[in-house]
């Protein structure tokens, strides 16, 4: 086994890949950089709880697949770490967005952290991300404050059952980097009520369960509105939406206060937390009302949101 320093041209051959990607071109030199065979990649891998299988590693450093959910951008955070490369060197070839700057956000790396975080939360209550619900229509209303913060956000959420017996859905609030989760409060407004309640500090994040007052068998819908209240943390730029599934329609307004009112407001997608952003598309502020608005009549997996700019 061999170090990068130990081959004066395969060392210039990555820093070089490193420096410019492609992803895949990266990946390929540092494997070759280190001499070691894929299976023993793996190895190394599964000795820090990563899973990744040697024909998913082949095609990653061919440029045939891509990673892209949460559990593959965790297996290239360790491959940094078996690899012997900087912090984010490989992360950052698949965040980069070739002639357009992509707007100020939460780092990939943050929300793949946190899809860790919510795992981990769900997994303690015994639930699952699906929770035998899918979502037909979705109203979120995000109310940003006096001092540029995420007040708060309601959200009227239609669901059908895909399986008997549901009774209840998980919802998710993050907030912006500085909240205080346990200060956050939930309102179970129409149609449900709140459950249990867990959140993680360092994260922001805050899982709600929501009790409905009947079990839905199979193919039924269920209608009920529920909002979170925070103000905790400091000045927001976006609100972002995750989507683990394809389907239902979606519809996110941003309402400005008066004497916080943004110099520019666009609305973006992104297929996962490590792929750039795409539907760039400008909206305008309804001068009366304070607010823009997108609708997404079929949401993909992946994410979707609204960003602005201050002065």
């Amino acid at each position: 086994m061999r170090s990068a320093g130990e081959n004066a041209p395969e060392a210039a051959e990555l820093a070089s890949a490193l420096r410019s990607g492609p992803f895949h071109v990266a990946l390929r030199a540092a494997i070759s950089a280190r001499g070691l065979p894929l299976h023993r990649v793996r190895h190394h891998l599964a000795g820090k709880g990563v899973h990744v299988g040697v024909t998913s590693l082949s095609y990653w450093q061919q440029g045939a697949r891509r990673p892209q959910r949460p559990e593959s951008l965790r297996a290239v955070r360790a491959l940094e770490e078996v690899l012997r490369l900087p912090e984010e060197s490989l992360l950052r070839l698949l965040d980069l967005n070739t002639g357009t700057e992509r707007p100020p956000t939460r780092s990939y790396r943050s929300l793949v952290d946190v899809s860790g975080v919510i795992e981990t939360l769900l997994g303690g209550l015994g639930l699952s991300l699906d929770g035998g619900l899918h979502t037909v229509g979705h109203q979120e209303r995000v109310r940003i404050g006096a001092r540029r913060e995420l007040l708060g956000r309601d959200s009227q959420h239609i669901v059908r059952a895909h399986h008997d017996g549901v009774d209840r859905y998980m919802a998710i609030h993050h907030g912006d980097p500085g909240c205080a989760p346990d200060r956050v409060k939930v309102r179970a407004i129409e149609n449900c009520r709140t459950g249990r309640v867990r959140w993680h500090q360092a994260s922001g994040i805050l899982l709600a369960e929501l009790l409905f007052d009947t079990r839905l068998r199979t193919g039924d819908t269920h209608l009920f509105h529920y909002a979170f209240e925070d103000g905790t943390a400091g000045a927001s730029s976006e609100y972002v939406r995750g989507f683990s599934f394809t389907g239902g329609q979606y519809a996110l307004q941003v309402r400005f206060h008066p004497k916080a009112l943004p110099v520019r407001c666009h609305r973006f997608a992104q297929h996962s937390a490590a792929a750039r952003r795409s539907g760039l598309e400008d909206l305008t502020l309804s001068g009366r009302h304070r607010f823009v608005h997108l609708v997404e009549p079929e949401v993909r997996a992946g994410l979707l949101g609204i960003g602005w700019d201050w002065e």
